[in-house]
């Protein structure tokens, strides 16, 4: 393939994120740049502002992908306005601005609920184009398919529902302005075949391709020694009531036996700090820097990955493959394909079921590094760079192909 212009429209990119979804987007990039492609990020800093609590943060170091912060110079009113009438309303000139500027050949959406909504669908002119759904905001107005703040969703109740999250109804939603919207992308990625599935369940009528997010190539860091003086287990990521740990953390009372590692704050941690009052062997770390994830990974009995609601993959879980640390993933969402697929870990729907699990891991060391090698190797094998990106670039050269007047490559 020729070299190409990518141009990723997101609303989250770092170092203005929250966690995985952005880490995947940059990773791509980089994945792309490193491949001789040009690739330039648009994404909205005002959108990040107003849901972080806390002093902006220093700018990334040179990576080799253009990367473009969009300012309105009116805060949050401009992601608010976004969220409400679909559209840029207050960036979209200068996204249309910049982007027959830099006349990408590709124009990959990803989470662009706030950096433009669906009207954002219709600035990539002659490009080919992709959108890759992070999560499931194209069928669900909160995007994450967990109805009323209290169970994953069975069957859309969307106005009550976004009233429980103290969100505006988004009236476009009921407009067909999405559909139509839609009609422009040349294809679709879901991160599992779990996500496409549920996709198709809830009225998605277009294909989808499933390209999972992927870690750099290489093995296991060289994280040197244990980060806790005890045995523990290890939970990693947002602290959210639908991330399952309050079933988790009273198996952890009482002063014997291993501990429980949480690395990760969000909305949920006072509550969840509360329910673990005078249990010592429960200790919350906060949010953890990529560069220190590896070690907690690497010297814990097992990844704990409890999430009760629908996720669209469980970056997580091939975090701690790399790390040679086997998983127990509750029963839903896409935790069972992944485990299916590794053979990396084991499964558990109720908090009785985890105890045994992970009574069987620490009872059998053998056992563990069975699992831990297994879930390593299939890491190597569909869960890399090297594995995911030949995927990735022969859609985009399948979708140009199809197209009736090919983008222009660069000379």
């Amino acid at each position: 393939m020729s070299p190409l212009r990518f141009a990723f429209l997101t609303t989250f990119y770092p170092p203005y994120h929250f966690g995985g979804d952005a880490i995947a987007v940059q990773r791509l990039a980089r994945a792309l740049v490193s491949r001789g492609h040009a690739v330039t990020v648009l994404h909205d800093v005002d959108a990040y502002m107003a849901l972080h609590q806390g002093a902006e943060p220093p700018p990334a170091e040179s990576d080799g992908v253009e990367v473009i912060p969009l300012r309105s110079g009116l805060g949050a009113l401009s992601p608010m306005l976004t969220q409400q009438l679909g559209r840029p309303v207050l960036n979209g000139g200068r996204i249309r601005r910049l982007l027959a500027q830099r006349r990408p050949d590709v124009v990959h959406f990803h989470n662009i609920s706030l950096v433009g909504g669906p009207a954002l669908l219709d600035v990539a002119g002659n490009a080919a184009t992709l959108y890759s759904a992070h999560e499931h905001w194209l069928v669900c107005p909160t995007h994450v398919l967990w109805r009323h703040r209290r169970e994953p969703c069975p069957a859309r109740e969307c106005l009550r529902c976004q009233l429980r999250y103290h969100r505006p109804p988004q009236l476009w939603r009921w407009t067909g302005m999405l559909d139509r919207r839609l009609a422009r992308v040349d294809a679709f990625i879901a991160m599992s075949e779990f996500s496409r599935r549920k996709h198709m369940e809830f009225g998605f009528g277009r294909d989808m391709e499933v390209i999972p997010p992927f870690l750099p190539d290489g093995g296991p860091a060289e994280v040197g020694p244990s980060p806790h003086p005890r045995p523990y287990f290890l939970y990693a990521g947002r602290l959210e009531q639908l991330k399952g740990l309050d079933d988790v953390i009273p198996r952890f009372a009482g002063d014997a036996g291993p501990d429980l590692l949480i690395a990760g704050d969000g909305t949920h941690g006072p509550a969840l700090r509360a329910l673990a009052t005078g249990m010592p062997r429960v200790r919350f770390l906060g949010r953890l820097g990529a560069g220190e994830l590896p070690r907690y990974y690497a010297h814990a009995v097992a990844l704990i990955a409890p999430t009760l609601g629908y996720e669209t993959f469980g970056m997580t879980l091939i975090e701690a493959f790399r790390e040679r640390t086997p998983v127990l993933a509750r029963r839903t969402g896409p935790y069972p394909e992944i485990v299916s697929l590794s053979g990396g870990g084991e499964l558990f729907t109720t908090a009785a079921e985890l105890a045994l699990s992970m009574d069987r891991l620490l009872a059998d060391p053998a056992y563990r590094a069975l699992l831990a090698a297994s879930g390593s190797a299939a890491v190597e094998a569909r869960w890399t760079e090297s594995a995911v990106m030949p995927r990735y670039l022969e859609l985009v050269d399948r979708i140009r192909g199809g197209r009736s007047t090919p983008a222009r490559e660069v000379a």
